[in-house]
């Protein structure tokens, strides 16, 4: 089985099994995945997250987390 990574309208990479019909993106937007156009594939899960983080970093830079009281 193999993870297919791809991009909602709104700009966030997803990813998916390459058996799914449709996915759910965090906006709200119901994705058909065989229409969606593949930008890589992952031979496993832990793989397809990787990319995504890699591919969501390059478009809003790295991610800087902190806790409450450090703001």
């Amino acid at each position: 089985m193999s993870y297919l990574i791809y991009r909602c309208d709104c700009g966030r990479a997803l990813y998916s099994k390459d058996t799914s019909k449709t996915r759910k993106c965090v906006c709200g937007k119901t994705l058909n995945v065989k229409k969606r156009r593949i930008l890589k594939i992952a031979e496993n899960v832990n793989d397809a997250i990787y990319e995504v983080q890699q591919m969501q970093e390059q478009i809003h830079g790295g991610s800087i987390f902190k806790t409450a009281d450090e703001l």
